[in-house]
């Protein structure tokens, strides 16, 4: 198996982010964290919640919401949005359609998060797959404040990069395996990485200044 792990992976990391063998389970709902008091709280869809990078970013301008069979996020600071409800464990695929539908001022990520664990909390701890608009991908591990690079920004064919008007959709996928977590993006893998911090939520993160449309955010047992 040709697992193409970057050196700047932390060896300590490891035996931290070991997954656990289970099946799809919900967990208890956590409150949003990270919206600041001088703005108006941001509104989500029932059973969502939110969490901003830097805690007490203005929010003027926020929204995700709601859209048809899917959500529209459009931001101002980088942060994620998650139903705590959609976890998964052990072996499992999580998805999702993200169309950017404006050009930001600089090139930006949207994409998935995966084996999210106290996100409502100082302990915060997920996986993210995010793709941007000049056609790359990247990997990164948060733990709390410290953010660890997994896999750094990696041109790949398969990313369908923003057109002159600053439009793509692409489709990213995370099938994680009993050995290993398989990345693609338009139904290619991209990159395999060994297994590990996977267990937890499921959802959606979306940069600075993106208008983004999400569809198709799903998990189902099994990786595919």
């Amino acid at each position: 198996m040709d697992f193409r792990m970057r050196p700047t992976v932390l060896a300590a990391l490891v035996p931290a982010l070991l997954a656990a063998p289970g099946a799809l389970r919900a967990q208890p709902v956590q409150k949003s964290v990270g919206a600041p008091t001088a703005a108006a709280p941001v509104v989500l869809p029932g059973g969502w919640a939110m969490r901003l990078d830097r805690e007490g970013a203005s929010t003027a301008g926020l929204t995700f919401a709601a859209m048809g069979a899917g959500y529209h996020a459009t931001t101002g600071p980088s942060g994620i949005f998650y139903d705590p409800s959609m976890t998964a464990t052990g072996a499992y695929t999580a998805e999702a359609t993200f169309t950017q539908t404006k050009a930001p001022a600089h090139a930006e990520a949207y994409g998935l998060i995966f084996g999210g664990t106290g996100l409502g909390g100082p302990q915060q701890s997920y996986m993210y797959f995010v793709v941007r608009g000049d056609g790359k991908y990247l990997v990164k591990h948060r733990a709390g404040s410290e953010v660890h690079t997994i896999q750094d920004w990696t041109a790949h064919p398969a990313i369908r990069p923003a057109d002159a008007a600053g439009k793509a959709t692409n489709a990213l996928r995370v099938r994680v395996a009993a050995d290993s977590v398989r990345l693609d993006v338009n139904g290619t893998q991209v990159v395999a990485l060994p297994k590990m911090g996977t267990d937890g939520i499921v959802g959606v993160r979306v940069n600075h200044q993106l208008d983004v449309h999400i569809d198709g955010l799903k998990v189902t047992p099994g990786a595919k």
